[in-house]
Parts: structure tokens; C-alpha cells; sequence
């Protein structure tokens, strides 16, 4: 299947202090606070079209090995918005081409809610596949 990159939707820091992080990205760099999960330990800051997503350490979705924070090497995962998109062409594909590939379903975006996949580059770093929003209502995950 053939897609086009349209841009990067958002990426993920892990943060062991997500309230001074948030200060920083909202007052110093311009920033808004979008969303905030407190459950899953997420905050979701909108950086112009995209989304700059704020990770607490030992929060629900925290993943250890994406990095230590304080280090510069705290990046959870990269974002890819792309059209078109379809699961199961997609899984196909990355499948045929020996990519190690994660959980898929609908999540949120700098777009809203929408079909997402992830898959692990070959150093390890996850990437998410996200489709547009319209396309979380018409395709089955």
C-alpha cells in the first residue's frame, strides 16, 4: 500500500516533572494545553498543527525504556500522519516487509481521534502510523 507523509502529528516526552515541562512548552514556547488525561498520566500541549504529548514517568502509559528524563533521551515515540490510511493494507505491507509491528486502534491526534498504528524502526524506536479522522469511523481496527 502506498501512503503519503503529511506531517508530523505529535510526539511523545517521558517526564519525571510534567508540570514544569508544561510551564516551559505553554510560557516560554508559545504552547496551549489541549488535553489533559489525568489517568493515563498525559498531557497533550497543541504546538501549532501538531501536538507535543507530556508522558509522567510511572503513569499508566509510561513505557521505561523509551529513555530517562533529564537526559535529552526521553522521546517515547514519533508520529506519522498519513493518507490514506487502512489497517489492513498497512499491516500487510509492513508484515511483507519484516517490520516489527505494535498495537493498532484509534486514538487521539493533533486532528482529534483517529485509526493509529504502531511499528518499531529498526533501532527500536517506536513510530505510530495515525489516519485522519474521518477514517476512524469508517474503518474497522
Amino acid at each position: 500500500m502506498k501512503f503519503h507523509i503529511r506531517e508530523i502529528d505529535h510526539i511523545v516526552l517521558r517526564s519525571a516533572d510534567v508540570p514544569a515541562l508544561t510551564r516551559f512548552y505553554c510560557d516560554v514556547l508559545g504552547c496551549t494545553l489541549e488535553k489533559e488525561q489525568a489517568d493515563l498520566g498525559l498531557v497533550q500541549l497543541r504546538a501549532g498543527r501538531s501536538l507535543i504529548d507530556l508522558l509522567a514517568v510511572g503513569g499508566k502509559l509510561d513505557r521505561k525504556e523509551c529513555g530517562t528524563p533529564g537526559t535529552g533521551c526521553n522521546l517515547d515515540h514519533l508520529c506519522l500522519r498519513i493518507d490514506p490510511f487502512d489497517a489492513d493494507a498497512l499491516t500487510a505491507d509492513l508484515t511483507a516487509a519484516g517490520v516489527r509491528l505494535g498495537e493498532h486502534g484509534v486514538r487521539y491526534g493533533a486532528d482529534g481521534f483517529g485509526p493509529s498504528l504502531y511499528l518499531f524502526d529498526p533501532d527500536g524506536n517506536m513510530v505510530e502510523l495515525k489516519g485522519p479522522p474521518d477514517a476512524a469511523r469508517m474503518t474497522s481496527l
